[in-house]
């Protein structure tokens, strides 16, 4: 069966520089080899609220994550601040080496931050097919919502990308293992590092868990991998088939 190598970069991003984060990306990702590249959630930008400043509205951003994964042979993903038709999306990007785009844009936006007044929300939960792993894409504070998350028997993976700091990595920490637990589903949560232009702090927090709760993945500095496999996932729903169980109930977006 099927296996996904990942490599996650927890980096501290350049506030509001987007050529300079690039450059960031490319060298630390230099000599790395993986099926996929992920990025922190707006890993362009930093999590910022200036929309007319940052937004990616001519695709430059996309354009350079093309341009990576067909260098790398290999998929990138990372949420970006987008402008499409007068709305600003916190958008997931999921580039495959051919260049196929697949995104999602964030449904719970952070109210706390005051990210709801200025960005549109998400209507659709998606999930991309890469190397025969179902994976869902979700962001940040999407982690709180677990019934948007819910597995019917439709994904494989979930990746969540953040810009989660410090006073809050308790809830970070407990929630990305109790999403693998009861969703029976690998669970990839890649945060960002450093300080960002409001104040906020972030450390090292990014892992990938197992579905029994267990850690996964491996961290050498600013990097973190893990391998997906289908085999060892599919052992383990047959041995242990909880989601059978579970409340027969759809969410409706």
């Amino acid at each position: 069966m099927s296996s996904l190598k990942i490599t996650g970069l927890q980096y501290d991003i350049v506030w509001k520089d987007k050529k300079q984060n690039f450059v960031h990306i490319e060298k630390m990702l230099a000599s790395e080899v993986a099926d996929l590249f992920l990025l922190p959630e707006m890993f362009p930008t930093g999590f910022c609220m200036d929309v007319e400043e940052i937004a990616d509205a001519e695709g430059e951003v996309l354009e350079w994550m093309k341009s990576f994964a067909a260098t790398k042979s290999s998929a990138v993903a990372g949420s970006v601040s987008v402008m499409e038709e007068g709305n600003f999306y916190n958008r997931f990007y999921f580039v495959e080496p051919s260049g196929v785009v697949h995104f999602y844009d964030k449904r719970h936006l952070f109210s706390y931050s005051g990210e709801d007044k200025v960005y549109t929300p998400g209507s659709e939960r998606v999930i991309v097919e890469y190397k025969e792993v179902r994976i869902l894409l979700q962001v940040c504070y999407d982690l709180r919502f677990p019934v948007f998350s819910r597995n019917i028997g439709d994904y494989d993976l979930v990746l969540y990308v953040a810009n989660w700091p410090v006073q809050r990595i308790e809830a970070w920490n407990a929630l990305l293992k109790a999403r693998a637990i009861e969703n029976q589903a690998y669970v990839f949560g890649l945060n960002r590092t450093g300080k960002d232009g409001n104040g906020l702090v972030y450390d090292e927090s990014s892992e990938c868990y197992f579905p029994d709760g267990s850690r996964v993945s491996i961290s050498a500095e600013h990097l973190v991998k893990a391998d997906v496999s289908m085999e060892s996932l599919m052992e383990f729903r047959r041995r242990f088939r909880f989601l059978d169980d579970a409340d027969d109930f759809r969410l409706m977006v």
